[in-house]
């Protein structure tokens, strides 16, 4: 009952925001980054997974991806989440449309500070206020996509299928990239079932944080590029 209540609410809230601005600018994609910054990830790896996303935004590939789009340029945010106290919206959005913006977007999630989030993993709130920053930001792009990473499932707040439920209702694709954990061998098939949705959905699963570099790469590629997951490897072997 309680989460019943915790999802309508959201709901609420995101169905009465503001609106975009009446003159928005127009970018191929709106892309929010919502990244697991729980208590099973210590300062190492929260910094291995901030360089994997500001390495993977200058890569040769994606900067190419970017460039190949009728408007040559994505916007982007950067949204930490972990229990239900920490869920926020760490970077602003931002275009990027060259190699400088680019870095300028890394160097910030670079400069981040430690923050000590506990006490679970909101992944249906964090998705909540992804749809919520797209659905209000200053950008309108013609494709709109939630980039989730994460090492386990939603354990409080609004449930991941509502959530998902709701990007969909939206038009909001919600793509997943999946830390493998020994002690949760089904993790992937629950980002799967529970957390993707929306056209060419996909989840991507990396060994550990310390492949998740690459892992970030391939699913950018893919998701700036709209390519259907199966085009993967074509797509990292585009010269």
């Amino acid at each position: 009952m309680l989460k019943h209540i915790l999802t309508m609410m959201t709901v609420a809230v995101i169905c009465t925001a503001p609106a975009k601005a009446a003159d928005p600018v127009a970018v191929d994609l709106e892309l929010a980054f919502v990244v697991d910054a729980s208590g099973s990830i210590d300062a190492e790896e929260t910094m291995l997974q901030r360089q994997g996303y500001a390495d993977a935004l200058v890569h040769p590939k994606v900067l190419r991806a970017i460039s190949g789009g009728f408007k040559q340029s994505i916007a982007v945010a950067y949204i930490e989440f972990a229990g239900l106290e920490c869920v926020r919206v760490s970077i602003p959005w931002m275009r990027i449309g060259s190699a400088a913006e680019a870095r300028a977007f890394g160097n910030k999630v670079l400069a981040l500070p430690m923050d000590d989030c506990w006490g679970g993993n909101a992944v249906g709130d964090a998705l909540m206020l992804g749809i919520q920053s797209i659905e209000t930001n200053n950008f309108e792009g013609t494709r709109r996509v939630i980039d989730i990473s994460g090492d386990g499932p939603n354990t409080m707040g609004t449930p991941a299928s509502a959530a998902r439920d709701l990007a969909v209702s939206r038009r909001i694709t919600i793509n997943a990239l999946v830390i493998d954990r020994p002690e949760m061998p089904d993790l992937d098939q629950y980002f799967k079932e529970v957390v993707i949705g929306g056209r060419r959905s996909f989840m991507l699963k990396v060994e550990d944080r310390k492949s998740f570099a690459q892992g970030i790469l391939k699913k950018l590629i893919l998701e700036i590029a709209d390519r259907d997951p199966d085009d993967q490897k074509a797509a990292l072997n585009r010269r």
